[in-house]
């Protein structure tokens, strides 16, 4: 039987290892910025599921989310603690709302922009029900206003940086192309 991945093509499967790689190490990086929260996080690991947003069907997208998942948890040791589910939530359910979204509507009615604050929205929500459920209760409404801004934020500024990287870059120009064929 054939692994998931086997039946890829080799530029695929070479832009998974890539995009993949790019989310383990902006997780390192992430990992050693300060957190106010344990499970709060920057994002930053989510810049390459966005450049994938255009260039993979879904299922090559799915691979790349649970490497980013599994990898991030790896790199944080977080794999078999309550972060682990925290990420996992947020990484799935975003990366599904900016997948459909860009299914949904084409890259001139929404940029990389809208899908980087939906989807860091969607994430961050997730996690703050979570919480709610596990940790903090009521008072999870005391670190959402500041959790839910902060996220969107950088949702935004993730989304810029694609806009003006996929503009510049020849080798995603070159992506996209093939995946439009």
């Amino acid at each position: 039987m054939l692994s998931p991945v086997s039946n890829l093509n080799s530029i695929k499967r070479k832009d998974i290892a890539l995009l993949g790689a790019f989310c383990l190490f902006l997780s390192t990086i992430e990992y050693m910025i300060p957190k106010p929260l344990p499970f709060m996080r920057l994002g930053l690991a989510n810049l390459p599921l966005l450049l994938a947003l255009n260039i993979f069907d879904f299922k090559s997208f799915l691979i790349l989310l649970f490497i980013k998942t599994l990898g991030q948890a790896l790199i944080t040791g977080t794999l078999f603690s309550y972060i682990f589910l925290f990420s996992l939530c947020g990484t799935i359910l975003s990366g599904l709302t900016m997948f459909g979204l860009r299914r949904l509507c084409p890259a001139k009615l929404m940029g990389f922009v809208g899908i980087g604050a939906a989807g860091a929205f969607v994430s961050n929500l997730s996690q703050l029900a979570l919480a709610y459920i596990f940790i903090f209760g009521d008072n999870t409404r005391y670190v959402a206003p500041p959790f839910l801004a902060a996220g969107i934020i950088t949702g935004i500024l993730l989304g810029i940086f694609c806009e003006l990287f996929t503009r510049q870059s020849e080798w995603y120009r070159l992506r996209w192309q093939n995946e439009k064929v």
